[in-house]
């Protein structure tokens, strides 16, 4: 074992280290269990809720909805909680605290017994996968070149997504029930094991260590001080708009197979919660790259657009599970996700180095508070829609229509380097 931690250099752009190959690693699996553990509840909510309650889909849509929310809200206080300790303490550190509450508080979620039971564990695991996300983004982002930024953005997005696709390639090989749902919650202690590879052999920032021994570092005064305020409130209405889309009504798409089919076809969950996921990887990797090519706000206009149309299809024209609503719900993944490789991207450029874990983990976290408020109404219509879920997804994604307005408003930082 070393006495001393690896610091990543940068004096060699084009001479890639060990640091920073570890430093990615890290990051890529930290972020692709944090999606593991959010792909979890979606797959279990049905049986989950069914054998506590017994109750019918509008019953299991109003719990889904009110622990959805408990989960958003979870997620936006520990990336303000966590990004702030990555700030103060270093990536490392804070990475490593969150990963073990994301973890094994999943694991908690195995001894519920009643609803609010897994709303508790739900939101404080939520804590972890709140704040790895702003901690991975800022430590990649700080340790690598400038030059492979887009690259880099679309991997860690789509590894949460690629974390997604794993849990629903465990539940089409063996399908979660009334009598077994438990044992998918226990899984998710598992990432718990990644923090001794994270303190024992990944390297700290330069780039945070030099900031920090700069100045007083006082993230949250300055994030929303008048002159980083804008900046911060446009950074979570893009991420609340995207969000809100993703958790009012992509993320019912099981629920909706599983009503569409009776039940009758055990895999149909799996199998468009696989499609979603498969086309989300993809969406994270074209979105950055886009944003390398055409620029930021571009973009994000593109993505909004294209996420409106399909979802329109989607919710408004299919209503039968086969071969085309699978593909479908692939192209929705693709489109919808494609903001979470686009954010890793952009929002780094937003903010300096002494306060960007805490800004971009505000921004993108925050956006989760209004998401929880989309996955609140989204339970709420179905029930007022008498059960249809197809007809409050399709009212939610109108979302997506501000966001064909609100980007022209924000900065565009192509061929910029990360602000000091």
């Amino acid at each position: 074992m070393s006495e001393t931690r690896q610091t990543v250099t940068f004096n060699e752009p084009l001479q890639l280290t060990k640091g920073q190959w570890m430093v990615l690693l890290a990051a890529f699996l930290g972020w692709m269990f944090d999606g593991f553990e959010i792909g979890l509840f979606p797959v279990v909510a049905r049986p989950a809720l069914q054998s506590m309650l017994g109750v019918n889909d509008g019953g299991v849509a109003k719990w889904m909805g009110y622990i959805t929310a408990c989960f958003l809200l979870g997620a936006a206080a520990g990336g303000l909680l966590f990004g702030w300790l990555g700030d103060r303490i270093g990536r490392i550190r804070a990475m490593s605290l969150s990963i073990l509450v994301y973890s094994l508080f999943t694991a908690v979620g195995y001894f519920a017994q009643v609803p609010w039971h897994l709303a508790a564990t739900r939101f404080i695991a939520a804590l972890g996968m709140g704040g790895e996300w702003a901690l991975g983004v800022a430590l990649v982002m700080e340790c690598w070149p400038e030059r492979w930024r887009p690259l880099l953005a679309g991997l860690i997005g789509a590894a949460a997504n690629l974390g997604m696709l794993l849990v629903s390639w465990v539940a089409m090989l063996a399908p979660v029930t009334v009598d077994s749902w438990r044992w998918f919650f226990l899984m998710g202690a598992l990432p718990a094991l990644l923090v001794f590879f994270i303190r024992l052999g990944v390297p700290e920032s330069e780039k945070w260590k030099r900031a920090v021994t700069l100045q007083v570092i006082n993230p949250l005064r300055e994030i929303f001080g008048p002159t980083m305020l804008k900046t911060t409130c446009l950074g979570i209405v893009f991420a609340s708009i995207a969000l809100i889309g993703t958790w009012g009504s992509i993320q019912w798409i099981p629920l909706w197979v599983d009503q569409m089919t009776g039940g009758k076809i055990p895999g149909a969950k799996a199998v468009v919660q696989m499609a979603s996921s498969f086309g989300a990887v993809v969406g994270c990797l074209i979105g950055p790259l886009l944003g390398g090519r055409i620029g930021r706000r571009p973009t994000y206009f593109i993505l909004c657009l294209a996420s409106l149309v399909v979802c329109a299809f989607l919710f408004r024209v299919l209503h039968e599970y086969n071969t085309l609503f699978v593909c479908v719900t692939f192209l929705a993944g693709l489109c919808t996700a494609s903001f979470y490789g686009w954010f890793p991207l952009y929002l780094p450029e937003l903010f300096p180095t002494r306060i960007r874990a805490t800004g971009q983990g505000v921004c993108y976290n925050f956006g989760r508070i209004f998401a929880a408020v989309g996955a609140l109404a989204g339970g709420s219509l179905v029930q007022y829609f008498d059960g249809s879920y197809a007809r409050a997804g399709s009212v939610i994604t109108l979302i997506y229509v501000a966001g064909l307005c609100v980007i022209w408003l924000a900065p565009e930082t192509k061929g910029r380097s990360l602000p000091d």
